[in-house]
């Protein structure tokens, strides 16, 4: 009931918005795709770092734009917010045959599999035509992966792929050494996907992995630019080799 009475309240906070805020009174769902993207990546960095409150705001900001969505669809009568969550109850029901209906499943992977399979039967014509065109390269490298597996299309362990690894790795060194920068780029790409499909095989998500490094670059390098200026200089100022010691000395902080 706590549910309910609160969801009501959002969503008659959005009518009362649409009505009389002359911002909000403005938007398409063109001028809310951005804020829309920006919102989940704001999600993403919050489980990242594991924090709870941020992910608990940033929810929220999610759905409203759910529910700014649907309140635009109602506007153009093309549907309703109750449309949106009917429509995905009956495809969790739907892809869900193990639990609403008679067919059994031992684990998690006949689970992904069958999915695949009801989606093929709903008229997809591939099975990769779920992943968005749109999706940044790193995760829709995972995806495709992912997507192919389901129909057998994997290798058995992960010495192969990390022998694909070392493979493609090779081919890259072979382009640079030739020098055509197309080829370069083209086998670069290739190191990347494999490196993607080693990640899955350990169980690793090569983004989030990815994210962490970036985010621990980001504190080392302003931990430098601290001790730098506590110093009285600044990096452009500053030898590699001294500031190569003022990033040991950020690691060491860091460990600490």
């Amino acid at each position: 009931m706590e549910n309910n009475t609160s969801f009501q309240r959002l969503l008659g906070i959005m009518d009362d918005l649409r009505e009389k805020c002359p911002w909000d009174k403005k938007q398409t769902i063109q001028s809310l795709r951005q804020q829309t993207i920006e919102e989940l990546y704001e999600l993403t960095d919050a489980i990242t770092e594991e924090n709870w409150k941020a992910i608990r705001e940033e929810l929220g900001d999610l759905l409203l734009h759910v529910v700014f969505y649907a309140k635009i669809g109602t506007e153009q009568q093309q549907f309703n917010i109750n449309d949106v969550i009917n429509g995905i109850c009956d495809k969790l029901i739907s892809r869900h045959p193990h639990i609403y209906g008679d067919v059994k499943v031992e684990n998690e992977e006949e689970v992904k599999q069958n999915w695949e399979k009801l989606k093929l039967k709903e008229g997809k014509t591939s099975v990769l035509s779920g992943v968005p065109l749109s999706l940044p390269a790193l995760i829709k490298a995972m995806r495709l992966q992912e997507k192919a597996k389901q129909v057998g299309f994997e290798w058995d362990n992960k010495q192969q792929v990390w022998d694909k690894v070392k493979e493609e790795m090779t081919e890259m060194e072979e382009a640079v050494n030739a020098g055509t920068i197309n080829d370069i780029e083209a086998e670069f790409g290739d190191v990347l996907f494999s490196l993607v499909n080693y990640s899955r095989f350990l169980k690793i998500d090569a983004e989030n992995a990815l994210e962490r490094t970036n985010k621990k670059f980001i504190r080392r390098f302003r931990e430098m630019e601290e001790m730098a200026k506590a110093a009285g200089k600044h990096l452009d100022e500053m030898t590699l080799t001294e500031m190569d010691e003022l990033w040991n000395q950020a690691k060491k902080t860091e460990l600490q």
